[in-house]
């Protein structure tokens, strides 16, 4: 297993330091603040480890805020509300709190399998992962031009992924707002469905923003603009295994008022649908120059 992904992992693994209260850690790497996908991530794996049978009962959806940036540096504490353990569904809310006040809400909802009609949309035809280039392959040419801050565009990342939609990001162009990629975990991962959805919960959030500014032309060097993630909804719909290529179909329906919505699906190679994503985000322009 790669490194980056097992840095991950380790994140994930959070300790328990009572009953509904688990600590969770950022890698300390000079970041300003606490990457979303982490967070969300962090606040599934303490969610999930009260349901009394996680393995039986998985993630069926959560709806998550940031509230505040989180700072890499100081731990996250994770205090789970046990809200109802039903005869079919378990709900649990999480807050994430660092030095006494809330950073990220999470509300969660565990569902056991049950048999029901079944339909979904089908899956864009694309090429297959193998065929397109390589994170690396893509990126090299850019971090050749790109400014020192930027070079860890060419560490390497616990997650996987295969452009099929791809833009410059130091020298975008404007384009439609639809972003496929597939993506899997750089390494082969342990038999545990509550992990596969934090992972996936994790990975969800590196590109979805992205998507939204797509038609915008946003280059990452451009500190003028303020882009964060505001809110957060996933819903698993079967079960998949996040170390197998899947196909990531983003869209951004609307962005307005400072506001872009993206959303996207994730199928599996076969292209079974089993995950959907949404999320607002702040897209604030640079503020125009004064005059005179």
């Amino acid at each position: 297993m790669q490194a980056a992904l097992a840095a991950v992992l380790e994140l994930l693994d959070l300790e328990e330091l009572e009953v509904n209260l688990f600590r969770g850690r950022s890698p300390q790497e000079g970041s300003q603040r606490v990457f979303g996908g982490q967070v969300l991530g962090q606040a599934l794996v303490a969610g999930g480890r009260t349901v009394p049978d996680p393995v039986a009962r998985t993630a069926h959806s959560l709806h998550a805020y940031f509230v505040r940036p989180g700072d890499p540096a100081v731990p996250i504490l994770y205090q789970v509300d046990r809200t109802r353990d039903g005869r079919s569904f378990t709900t649990r809310r999480v807050v994430a709190i660092q030095r006494g006040r809330a950073i990220f809400h999470l509300e969660a909802s565990f569902h056991g399998a049950e048999a029901g009609p079944e339909h979904q949309d089908e899956m864009p035809e694309v090429p297959d992962p193998e065929s397109l280039p390589t994170w690396n392959e893509r990126i090299e040419p850019v971090a050749a031009r790109a400014p020192a801050d930027l070079r860890w565009l060419l560490r390497e990342r616990p997650i996987e992924m295969r452009h099929v939609t791809w833009c410059d990001p130091l020298d975008p162009e404007k384009l439609p707002p639809r972003n496929l990629i597939w993506i899997r975990a750089g390494g082969r991962l342990p038999d545990a469905p509550l992990l596969h959805q934090a992972v996936l919960a994790y990975a969800s959030d590196l590109t979805l923003l992205d998507t939204a500014a797509l038609p915008h032309a946003i280059a990452w060097t451009d500190q003028r603009w303020q882009i964060a993630s505001l809110d957060h909804a996933m819903w698993f719909h079967r079960a998949f295994r996040v170390d197998e290529w899947l196909l990531y179909a983003q869209t951004s329906p609307v962005a307005a008022g400072a506001r872009g919505l993206a959303q996207g699906v994730l199928f599996t190679r076969e292209g079974r649908l089993v995950a959907s994503v949404a999320q607002e985000g702040l897209l604030r322009p640079p503020l125009p120059c004064p005059e005179g």
